[in-house]
């Protein structure tokens, strides 16, 4: 299996947790909040909705394209920080955690 064949199924895990936990059913950011430069869009959507809408997003682009992968991906502590803040269930912010873990090694080790 090519790398960009294992990110593609570890985004298709992520998708599946971000909606097993109830993260993924949302309204899409406008257009203005695409153009944030702040990290994860933090001034302008939730975590989830950068997930979703701009990581998830742009990773399937690399992965179509076969495109090399960034230099490294360390998303996860974010993740987890922002999950500890939420309210989010000990057990989903683990499930939650170890899905984007997964993606950040797959793109960081390649």
């Amino acid at each position: 299996m090519s790398v960009h064949q294992e990110l593609a199924a570890a985004l298709r895990e992520l998708e599946a947790t971000m909606r097993a936990t109830d993260q993924w059913r949302m309204a899409r950011p406008d257009p203005i909040a695409f153009e944030s430069v702040e990290p994860f869009c933090a001034d302008t959507m939730s975590l989830p909705q950068w997930l979703r809408f701009v990581f998830i997003v742009r990773l399937e682009a690399l992965v179509e394209a076969r495109a090399p992968m960034p230099a490294k991906c360390e998303v996860a502590p974010a993740v987890e920080a922002w999950l500890a803040q939420s309210g989010v269930s000990g057990v989903e912010r683990q499930m939650l955690i170890q899905a984007v873990a997964s993606v950040d090694r797959l793109v960081t080790e390649n």
